[in-house]
């Protein structure tokens, strides 16, 4: 009886361990000096996951942007499929910490004369 208990133990122990870590994307990891950069979008605003994300290609490499969460990004009026991929935008943000990380925490977005400000409580 008490092997069938640290059987079910281990199992439960070995389940769990196989769940994948759901990632916050906090600050800590961005710089904190303030980061602009202009590009072309590879991949549009995706409003899947815990935050937004999209992709350009700048400075001949593709960033990664992480914004706001998806009900955020979505009031600040950026949906997925408003800014066309091709199109050329400029972003503001934090970039990472790495340099060899192509990633930059975004607060604004700006396409066409347009600014979307995910984070405007950030200045």
């Amino acid at each position: 009886m008490r092997s069938r208990l640290w059987l079910c133990v281990g199992m439960l122990a070995l389940s769990l361990s196989a769940v994948p870590a759901s990632a916050h994307h906090g600050w800590a990891g961005n710089a904190d000096e303030e980061f602009d950069l202009t590009g072309t979008v590879e991949s549009g605003v995706s409003l899947a996951g815990p935050h937004a994300t999209m992709k350009i290609r700048a400075e001949g490499k593709v960033w990664d942007l992480t914004l706001a969460p998806p009900a955020r990004t979505e009031h600040a009026g950026l949906k997925e499929g408003i800014i066309p991929v091709g199109a050329t935008v400029t972003i503001h943000g934090h970039r990472n910490r790495d340099a060899n990380r192509y990633e930059v925490k975004t607060e604004r977005v700006t396409w066409n004369g347009r600014t979307f400000n995910v984070y405007p409580d950030r200045k």
